[in-house]
């Protein structure tokens, strides 16, 4: 069964910088599509960040593009998922969840298309 956990959120100032980990275990396709979303208080969950290893494809919301870098690696325990995020502002403050994608549909950046989510970490980012 798949399971995702992120960890690495906390609280920074407004310009710092966070790098998000999220854990993957129970599939062994490294190019499975994964992403990040994110739920600020009072606020629906959006897209973050989303990509496409098996294709080289990332994609990015607008809010995050030039701040944020998601990558993804493969080890012998499983795959991890990481989220640079740069020059925090306090609009980013918010709880950042794992996810994957049913098939190759993280172009769409869509929660319609999320399969599996990790518990979600926390980032608090002050002015």
């Amino acid at each position: 069964q798949v399971q995702l956990m992120e960890s690495g959120g906390g609280s920074v100032q407004a310009g710092g910088s966070l790098r998000l980990s999220c854990a993957a275990s129970g599939f062994t396709d490294s190019g499975k599509c994964m992403g990040w979303f994110r739920q600020g208080p009072g606020k629906e969950r959006e897209a973050v960040a989303a990509i496409y290893a098996a294709a080289g494809r990332r994609y990015y919301a607008d809010s995050v593009k030039g701040r944020f870098i998601v990558s993804q690696s493969q080890d012998n325990s499983g795959n991890t998922l990481e989220l640079q995020m740069n020059n925090l502002e306090p609009e980013d403050t918010a709880i950042y969840y794992c996810a994957t994608f049913m098939g190759s549909s993280c172009s769409t950046l869509s929660l319609a298309y999320v399969s599996r989510w990790g518990q979600g970490t926390q980032v608090t980012v002050s002015s």
